[in-house]
């Protein structure tokens, strides 16, 4: 997965508080074991902390520090992209968005933009307060994506994923899929509070992997700011590394290796099979037509 070295990239697409101190910070779940058991419940829930019980007050914006602006100051161009992981993330989003801001043109609709928070430790948020443990996710009542960039390699040693900077980007472009689906009205039949294999949740993060492989289907000719493709090569290599992320967050997976038992009837997201499944057919078609999962 290679950017283009002169293509500018939009930051203000990502807020950068890695640095920050969280005040009045409030997350009552911790790391260690307890946060595995949470991520393993919620991980790529879609949407915010509170559906895990994490939910501690209304949120408190978080106060910047002198350190935090990392990516404003050093993310400039798609070369930038090419040798940083924070870098990489900010061209990402600015590729996932490009896209399907044309995509909402072409269909008649009004895109509006979500930002990506990068933060460490813990944080606020109109979900409720979360802590890294928690793992990605988007928060509808925001419309922002969360995300701790340690969470990747945890991915790969943690969750047995093959890693890659593509797994970095189908992690990034699923929680994309989700505000397609909150600008839509399609979110909110996650929220039933049902689990199991059949359950309107696992179809809600079905069909934002199939969203993310769609994204992937253009990703190397859609235009950016500059007019050309921001996302100038993207590989077998990279698709498989992206699938490889996929199956490591299958519900059956997660289950067997945390749990020593799969039980279908607590998914939440969808088996492996399920989830490869679903990307795959967004990325041979290109077309969010396809995604219904729910049919």
């Amino acid at each position: 997965m290679r950017f283009d070295d002169d293509a500018g990239l939009d930051t203000s697409e990502v807020r950068d508080v890695r640095g920050s101190r969280i005040p009045g910070g409030r997350a009552t779940m911790g790391g260690g074991v307890v946060g595995l058991v949470v991520l393993v419940i919620g991980l790529f829930l879609g949407v915010g902390p509170e559906q895990l019980g994490l939910s501690s007050g209304d949120p408190e914006p978080a106060a910047t520090s002198s350190s935090a602006a990392e990516v404003e100051r050093s993310c400039r161009t798609g070369g930038d992209a090419n040798t940083r992981d924070d870098c990489r993330t900010v061209a990402v989003v600015n590729s996932v968005q490009d896209y399907w801001s044309g995509e909402f043109a072409r269909s008649g609709g009004s895109w509006r933009g979500a930002r990506t928070v990068l933060f460490g430790d813990r944080i606020d948020t109109a979900c409720g307060s979360a802590t890294s443990a928690v793992g990605p996710f988007y928060c509808p009542g925001d419309r922002q994506v969360y995300l701790d960039l340690g969470f990747f390699d945890e991915l790969r040693t943690t969750y047995g994923a093959d890693g890659g900077p593509f797994a970095e980007a189908y992690v990034v472009a699923h929680e994309y899929g989700h505000h397609v689906q909150n600008l839509r009205g399609t979110l909110g039949r996650a929220q039933d509070g049902r689990r199991g294999a059949d359950s309107a949740s696992v179809k809600v993060e079905l069909q934002a992997d199939c969203f993310a492989g769609v994204w992937a289907n253009h990703a190397t000719t859609t235009p950016g700011d500059s007019g050309r493709p921001l996302i100038t090569e993207l590989t077998e290599a990279d698709i498989r590394d992206g699938l490889s992320a996929a199956s490591a967050v299958g519900d059956d997976r997660i289950q067997e290796r945390f749990r020593g038992g799969v039980d279908p009837e607590s998914w939440t997201h969808g088996s492996s099979a399920q989830r490869r499944q679903w990307f795959t057919t967004g990325f041979r078609t290109g077309d969010p037509a396809r995604c219904d999962t729910f049919g």
